[in-house]
This record gives C-alpha cells, structure tokens and sequence, in this order.
C-alpha cells in the first residue's frame, strides 16, 4: 500500500534522505517508575480511594481503570507521587512482566499513579512527539530491538539502561505529527467499532434473555429430549492413536459460549477412536464443558468431531420435536447453573447433572422463530468471519500495517 500523499509530501519536503536515530535517553526529559507496595505502603486500605496502575491497565493507548484496579490512600499516592512525577504528555511503558504494554497520559493524574515496574518515559517535546513515541514503542521495529534486552527469570524485565540505548528514528516534528494524526484515526474508528461491538452484545443478551423465557410450555428433563454422552481420551503413551491422525478431537476449550468451533485441539487416529471412550459427534451436536473455568460454556459443532471427557455432547432424540440449534441455546440458558457449582471450589459437573436439567419446550415452529433471531445476532457478536468481530479483526490489521510502515524510516548517512 502507498504511504498516505500528505505524509510523503512532508517527507518528500524536511527529510529526503532520511532521518537523525538516536538514542531514547539523547530525547527525553527522564525516565523513572512507581513505588513498590510491599516496601512503602499497604493496597487497598480502608481509606484507599486512589487507583494504582498496574501493566494490566495500560491498554496500549490509555490508561484503563477496572473494578479490579487496586487502590491506595492519600498518603501512599503522595509518595509515588513523589517519585514518578507523572504529567500530561508522559509515555507510560511496562518494564517488567508483560513487557511492551503501553499508555499515553492524557491529563495530569489528580488520583492515580502507578506501580513499580511501570516506567514513565517524560519526552523533550521540543524533538519528540509523545504520540509519535507511543506508537513507535508498539511498532515490530522497536519490538524487534527490546525484546532482545529483556532479562530475568522467573520475572521477566528490561533494565531502564537498556531502554534508554534504544535507537529509535527522529524526523521533523510536523512529519511525527501527522504520522500520530494518520494513526489516532485508525484507533478512533476501532474504538468506535469496540463500542458498536459492547452495544450488539449487551443487545443480544436481551434479546436472548427475553426469548428463552418460555415457562409457559410443557417442561421436559434433557435426558428425556435428546441424548446426553461423555467423550474420552486416547493414550498419549501410544502413537498409533495420535500419528497422522485424521479424525477431529476437542477439547473444552472450545466451548466459549457462541455458536461456532473456531479451532480443532487434536487429530486422532481411526484406532484411537475404536480403543478410548472418545466418540465421533454428529454435526449440529451441542457440546457443554463439564470442568474447571470453562464449566458451562457451550459450543455447537459445525463438523464431525471427538470430544474429551470433560464435555458432554446433545443431540436430539426427535428432529421433529426439537430444533438442535434450540438445544444449543437452551443449553447456553443454564450456563449460571453450573458455575453456581463451583462455590469457590474446583468446579465439576457430570452427566447426571446434565440430565435432570429442566427445560420449557416451545413447538418446533416457535424454536425456529426463535432460532433465527438469536443466529443473526450471535453472527453480529461472535462470528470472526462476518459481522463486526470481522470487520474489527481487519481495521486492527490494517493499523498495525500503516504503524509498521509509517514508522519504517531509512537513517540518514552521516
């Protein structure tokens, strides 16, 4: 793809044979960290009403404050105040950890500050753009230097001192400041289909809370409305189940609560299937995850597969009493039921459970209407084929296409 006309014709303009790489430490005011709690001052106090930035709250643009954002008190504040200094225009970059996650500090913090391991890099604005840092920062050219730097075990890290050698490329302040304008507008439009995204699930949930309130009909257990079986796994200590197998096996990862199996676990051998418990699912099977974090979730298979013993597989016993898309939204209806299961303990389901289910059973025609309206927006919400997970998934990619291009500069010859 060609470079947007106006940017080419600046560089075209101030810098022809290319640009000045210096050092991050040659272009910025300072850099510095946060405070470590466990040696300064006590998280989530009684008095504590100040967010405390972790890696997790840098989103790679902005600071993100969650439910689950710790806090400290005025007086902790005070001190990382102290130390970090945080301002508007500060480039916020996670040194340790989850090493490259970002955030630009868009205002001076009145009630935050952030942690240990969190660096504040304070740009000379009179050479570097902050937004033009920022984006450099998350590019594969920078990317590609850092990360040999990092050091530690099990805690991983970049040293302040490696960082500040980075060479990173300095041309003229109006050609940083459009490359920023071209690529705050790819973030703009994608933050814009992040919250069409929230608004299409928030509106789905609705819609399927409402529908699949069906007390007025006839109830029914699942046992007494489609088969209910349990999968298995072949040995991994024999090859000949698991070599140039053909045959798809999953396991419960891929229920996520939408109607779609994005990703195959395994293949297993003709043998592995006729020597284990596993079982070969009919198409349009709605699979449930009986264990652990996924205890619930559904899926609904799109092809023949195995599955392992930690699902359970439906299938309908009549076609022409129950819709097998029905049955996966039924299915995805009960999901609270076996997370209450867990109570703060390894959550376990098994098929007995499944069985005794009960369900309201609406006539085949209402269980299409129903059917069609819930496939139309599971395709919006969760399809990454269609729909605005699709179209997100391609204005991501064409970001990180113009970043890495735009931020690709030849060195000038000295």
């Amino acid at each position: 793809m060609p470079t947007p006309n106006p940017l080419q014709n600046l560089i075209n303009q101030l810098c022809p044979n290319g640009v000045e790489f210096k050092e991050l430490g040659e272009v910025i005011l300072s850099l510095k960290t946060g405070l470590n709690p466990r040696k300064n001052f006590v998280l989530n106090s009684p008095n504590a009403k100040n967010y405390y930035i972790t890696v997790r709250e840098l989103s790679g643009f902005n600071v993100n404050f969650l439910e689950k954002t710790d806090r400290v008190d005025d007086e902790a504040l005070k001190l990382i105040n102290n130390r970090s200094n945080l301002e508007a225009g500060d480039v916020l970059f996670s040194g340790t950890g989850t090493i490259g996650r970002t955030a630009l500090v868009r205002e001076t913090p009145k009630n935050w500050n952030i942690k240990e391991g969190v660096y504040v890099i304070k740009p000379d604005s009179n050479v570097l753009n902050s937004g033009f840092l920022l984006y450099y920062l998350n590019s594969a050219n920078a990317k590609d230097i850092y990360e040999k730097k990092i050091v530690g075990s099990p805690v991983a890290s970049i040293p302040m001192s490696d960082l500040k050698k980075l060479k990173i490329p300095i041309p003229p302040l109006a050609v940083q400041q459009e490359i920023v304008r071209i690529l705050d507008s790819f973030i703009e439009l994608e933050s814009e289909l992040e919250s069409e995204l929230e608004a299409r699930k928030k509106q789905y949930d609705w819609h399927f809370n409402l529908l699949m309130q069906n007390n007025n009909y006839k109830e029914y257990k699942l046992s007494d409305l489609c088969t209910i079986q349990s999968g298995g796994t072949p040995s991994k200590a024999e090859p000949i189940y698991w070599e140039n197998g053909t045959i798809n096996w999953l396991g419960s990862t891929v229920c996520k609560n939408q109607k779609t199996v994005t990703e195959i676990t395994a293949k297993i051998t003709e043998e592995g299937l006729k020597k284990s418990s596993a079982k070969l699912q009919k198409k349009d099977t709605t699979l449930i995850a009986l264990v652990g974090a996924t205890i619930g979730k559904v899926a609904f298979l799109p092809f023949e597969a195995s599955i392992n013993q930690n699902m359970s597989a439906l299938y309908p016993l009549d076609l022409n009493e129950l819709n097998p898309s029905y049955l996966y939204y039924i299915c995805r209806s009960k999901y609270s039921l076996f997370t209450d299961l867990a109570n703060e303990k390894f959550a376990m389901a098994n098929l007995s459970f499944v069985k005794n289910l009960k369900v309201n059973l609406p006539p085949l025609l209402e269980q299409e209407r129903i059917v069609a309206i819930l496939d139309k927006f599971d395709a919006l919400v969760n399809n990454i084929s269609i729909g605005l997970p699709a179209e997100l998934k391609a204005r991501r990619q064409q970001y990180e296409y113009y970043r890495n291009e735009l931020l690709s500069f030849e060195e000038t010859v000295k």
